[in-house]
Order: C-alpha cells, then sequence, then structure tokens
C-alpha cells in the first residue's frame, strides 16, 4: 500500500510541476505500425487548449485474404522534455472492420468491432514544421476477430500548421 501511495503522489508531483510546451494547433502526417494487420494509418493532431490535443487516426489493409480499416480517436496530454523533445499519454478508441476474401474456418466472413486504447510515446518537433514520433499504443478490442489485448508501437511523421 505505501508504495502505491508513493507512485501516485510522485506522478501527481511529477504532473503539477511539468513544463507546457507550445504545441502546433495542427499536424498531419502518417504513422507506420503493426496490429492485428493495420500497418499504415493517416494521422491528424489538433491541439485543444494548453498541452492538450486530439488525435484521429485512419489505418487501413489490404491483400488477397482481407480488407480492413479501423478509425482512432485519443485525447493526448503532452509534457516537454528539452527543447523540442515532448512526451505524451492519452486515451481514447475506436471502430473498426475486417472483411475477408476468402473462408477461413475460424474466423467469420466479415466483422464490425469496437476497441480501447492507451498511448504513451516521445516526440521531436524540429525547428521547421516537422515532427517525428514513437509510441506504444496498447489496445483492448471487442468483437470474435478482435477480442483480445493487441500492442502496437509506432513510428509517425508529421506536418505542423
Amino acid at each position: 500500500m505505501k508504495k502505491v501511495l508513493f507512485t501516485v503522489l510522485f506522478f501527481t508531483g511529477l504532473l503539477l510541476t511539468a513544463e507546457a510546451q507550445q504545441i502546433a494547433d495542427n499536424a498531419i502526417g502518417i504513422r507506420i505500425g503493426d496490429n492485428d494487420g493495420f500497418g499504415t494509418e493517416v494521422n491528424y493532431q489538433r491541439a485543444i487548449g494548453g498541452n492538450n490535443r486530439l488525435e484521429f487516426g485512419l489505418g487501413w489493409r489490404s491483400n488477397s485474404d482481407l480488407n480492413a480499416f479501423k478509425l482512432t480517436g485519443l485525447y493526448q496530454w503532452v509534457w516537454n522534455i528539452d527543447g523540442g523533445f515532448n512526451w505524451y499519454a492519452g486515451v481514447g478508441g475506436g471502430v473498426g472492420s475486417i472483411d475477408f476474401d476468402r473462408d477461413f474456418p475460424e474466423n467469420p466472413d466479415n466483422e464490425t468491432f469496437i476497441f480501447v486504447a492507451g498511448d504513451v510515446g516521445i516526440e521531436y518537433n524540429f525547428d521547421i514544421p516537422l515532427m517525428i514520433s514513437l509510441d506504444f499504443r496498447p489496445e483492448i478490442g471487442f468483437g470474435d476477430y478482435r477480442d483480445d489485448l493487441g500492442f502496437d508501437i509506432g513510428l509517425g511523421l508529421r506536418y505542423q500548421f
């Protein structure tokens, strides 16, 4: 119990003393990761005041076995580490659809699913309007195909405006 209380107080103190970094009003780009076949994502971020932002993504995959898409929405808190380096954490969720082109005995022909997600990462803002990020996004899916915990590590490249 003492360890839990200490951990909560430590992170509360860290959050209260963290410096806010001026983040871009908008950023658009791509995020490349891999979680159950959703490797590429078109990504948009919108600042909503201070050091908070919304992130939206559309991921897709198409090959000879399946066609799929996934819409993701996240609320993120951003903290400055040093100079152009920031770290961020967020929560959110989304919806997706998978359409199998051929029959698999263990999966239905198509499925719509929902999921909840967390997000933690680090980013660097260059002097030009370019940002690169590396993040970790655990997702819990609800559906026949996506009914488990999935882990996604992604590399993002975004233009800021």
